[in-house]
């Protein structure tokens, strides 16, 4: 057991390592590309680049199902659980298409990557500001509707446990506001890779569920369309791939 503390902490730290580099690099990039051409689809490819190498460098395999259900072009508001920042990496280099972010606020205050999350156009949300944090998903809203995919944790933050926390209402607000069809997106396995607050970490499989879209004009409240989100995204998570039940403790 003691070893394998060591590995996962050797394991983190070499990754932790990589992913400053590459951020950088990936950052730069696509802070170049935004200063000649905000909807250059350069900065997508920086983007995809830095997300696949980042997995390709801590061995994870991801598999994917459900691309079949997205329709090249459309503007889609992907909602995926959130247990892990290789959620982000998973959904950066699997989902099609440009799409933007709305991400917390302290992100966009770290060097280079913040720069890079601003010029492309993604959006800062301060939880602790309540105008603001209105103000910023108006800004989404409008994004989406100018015909640009938006990715949004509908949980607010990274969970710690293995259900799902209460979805936020705002962001579903934003996505019947603007219009779009909404994607739920179960992300399995990230949680057991790095949970939240800690360096090290233990490679293992991800598998991503992206189900079919949600029309938000089918639903006329705001906790229908949730409702309708959270389900999906429910149905196709499994907190404890890729060890089924009783398997590995968080």
């Amino acid at each position: 057991m003691k070893g394998n503390g060591k590995r996962a902490l050797a394991w983190g730290l070499w990754f932790h390592f990589w992913l400053v580099i590459l951020t950088f690099w990936a950052g730069m990039l696509v802070i170049f590309w935004a200063y000649i051409d905000k909807n250059s689809p350069m900065i997508h490819r920086a983007c995809q680049w830095w997300g696949r190498n980042l997995l390709r460098i801590a061995h994870i395999p991801v598999q994917v199902e459900g691309l079949e259900h997205l329709s090249p072009g459309q503007a889609y508001v992907f909602a995926a659980n959130h247990r892990s920042n290789f959620d982000i990496f998973v959904l950066i280099s699997v989902l099609p298409g440009r799409f933007l972010w709305v991400a917390k606020k302290a992100l966009f205050h770290i060097p280079v990557l913040g720069l890079a999350l601003s010029r492309m156009g993604s959006i800062s949300v301060d939880r602790d500001n309540l105008r603001s944090a209105v103000q910023s998903l108006e800004r989404a809203t409008a994004v989406v509707k100018s015909g640009v995919s938006m990715i949004i944790f509908p949980e607010g933050t990274r969970a710690t446990c293995p259900e799902l926390l209460p979805f936020k209402k705002g962001v579903f607000i934003m996505a019947m506001k603007a219009g779009q069809p909404i994607v739920p997106v179960s992300i399995s396995g990230t949680r057991f890779i790095q949970p939240p607050g800690v360096i090290r970490m233990r490679p293992g499989p991800i598998k991503v569920v992206i189900s079919p879209p949600i029309n938000p004009g089918a639903v006329k409240r705001k906790e229908e369309l949730m409702a309708a989100v959270r389900q999906a995204i429910d149905a196709r998570y499994d907190p404890d791939f890729p060890f089924g039940p009783g398997g590995r403790n968080s």
